[in-house]
């Protein structure tokens, strides 16, 4: 892949990768950080991408395995106290006050629950790319769609 072919698709995705990194990592900084990595090992192995419609997954995969990777290296350097305290995620800049109970409602699932619906419904990947992206089966996110669509509507009750 020509490097400016890279960069247009790259300009293509980015809010994307912003929106799945601040799923995972709930700090715009962090965010910041992981989506930059990515971006350099996604430029380092450009050559290695073999169908450039799948670049999308491709570098959302990437994406998800540096959030992953800093939050490994979080657990090993913040005391627990601090982690706790920095749970509550402020989403003030990034959603409209009417959908603020849907998205902490969102937040309050399990990670990989959260992730699922946030590339299915906010995102607009399909079941295959989300398999894809997250490394498991159809049917696994399939049934964390359906899992959180239950728990969402049990806490959206009000």
């Amino acid at each position: 892949m020509e490097k400016e072919q890279f960069v247009n698709l790259m300009s293509q995705v980015e809010a994307d990768m912003f929106h799945l990194a601040f799923s995972v990592l709930h700090r715009e900084q962090e965010c910041a950080d992981a989506v930059q990595e990515a971006v350099v090992k996604a430029y380092a192995g450009r050559n290695t991408l073999k169908k450039q419609e799948y670049f999308k997954t491709w570098i959302m995969r990437i994406l998800l395995n540096e959030c992953y990777a800093l939050l490994r290296r979080q657990k090993r350097l913040i005391p627990m106290e601090e982690q706790m305290l920095d749970a509550q995620v402020d989403f003030g800049n990034y959603v409209q006050e009417e959908y603020l109970d849907l998205y902490k409602a969102i937040d309050a699932l399990k990670e990989k629950d959260r992730i699922c619906v946030l590339l299915f419904y906010i995102e607009g990947y399909s079941i295959r790319q989300i398999a894809q992206i997250m490394q498991m089966p159809d049917g696994t996110v399939k049934s964390r769609l359906r899992r959180a669509r239950i728990q969402l509507k049990d806490r959206l009750k009000d």
